[in-house]
């Protein structure tokens, strides 16, 4: 990815919240600790997780450790490969 100037405002290592919304199946927050486990496995995951209005979808907000941008850039790529996944902010 393209450097910017989020390199200077940000100092590593730090904890990044990652926002997943998803199709709601009952193990879409189970996923989303997976990944989180594979690329940060120093960490215990509590993710929280919210319905949308017609219970559709679900939002997994996780806070991981991570080391650089390209770190959260890899972690940010894994959850999106997530079948049930739709975004990832």
């Amino acid at each position: 990815m393209e450097k910017t100037r989020f390199d200077e405002l940000v100092e590593f290592p730090c904890h990044f919240t990652f926002k997943v919304m998803g199709v709601a199946t009952p193990d879409l927050p189970e996923k989303v600790v997976a990944v989180a486990k594979a690329h940060a496995p120093h960490d215990d995951y509590a993710p929280s997780v919210k319905p949308s209005s017609k219970g559709n979808y679900h939002s997994v907000s996780i806070r991981i450790r991570v080391e650089s941008q390209s770190h959260i850039e890899t972690v940010y790529r894994a959850l999106s490969d997530i079948d049930e996944v739709r975004y990832v902010l």
